[in-house]
């Protein structure tokens, strides 16, 4: 997996866009479009076309797809934090999300599976909202991957944290598990967010 910072081309595919935008969108319609123009610029970067060559809009279930060049047979995923938009591009089912941690928020237990829930309650309470962070990217990741969206229980798959920068997706409804790819971005020294990308092959 390729991770870039700036909407240029990646040198192969699947690929991850990690943008700091310094906009501050108020309403899912402004982040709606911010997502959406951050992906045009990108991917018209990524095919070497012109930016009006490119249209993004939606499936029926609210999934991002690449309408024009409808050609071009990529999937995508996209997702919005903090002023970041998170873009990725495969050439299979593809879920990115972003979340930040909150080191003073009380950790939503219940929604997460019991493996989860107990490898996260292993670590040291300081490490909780990182880990927790990574996870629930993951998990969002994974079911966005899948077309389902959270529609899907949180708690009916278990994510493990492999590696600072990869995990494994356990699912009883896939026959083979998944893995993805994670990052975390800084601010000031300090761990603000999190992402992570799932490509289903």
């Amino acid at each position: 997996m390729h991770w870039l910072t700036s909407p240029i081309a990646a040198p192969a595919l699947p690929a991850t866009w990690l943008i700091a935008t310094g906009a501050s969108p108020t309403n899912l319609a402004e982040r709606s479009a911010l997502r959406r123009e951050t992906a045009r610029r990108i991917i018209a970067a990524q095919l070497s076309l012109p930016i009006e060559a490119i249209a993004v809009g939606h499936d029926e279930r609210g999934r991002p797809l690449l309408v024009r060049p409808a050609a071009a047979g990529l999937h995508l995923s996209l997702a919005t934090r903090a002023g970041f938009v998170a873009l990725a591009l495969a050439q299979h089912p593809v879920g990115v999300d972003v979340e930040r941690v909150e080191p003073l928020a009380a950790l939503p237990l219940a929604t997460l599976h019991p493996q989860e829930r107990k490898a996260l309650l292993a670590l040291p309470e300081p490490a909780r909202p990182l880990a927790f962070a990574q996870l629930w990217a993951a998990k969002e990741a994974y079911v966005k991957a899948l077309g389902t969206g959270f529609a899907r229980a949180p708690e009916s798959f278990a994510v493990t944290l492999t590696a600072q920068e990869a995990f494994s997706v356990s699912d009883p409804e896939r026959l083979t598990s998944s893995s993805g790819s994670s990052r975390i971005i800084k601010n000031g020294g300090q761990e603000s967010l999190a992402a992570a990308v799932v490509v289903l092959g």
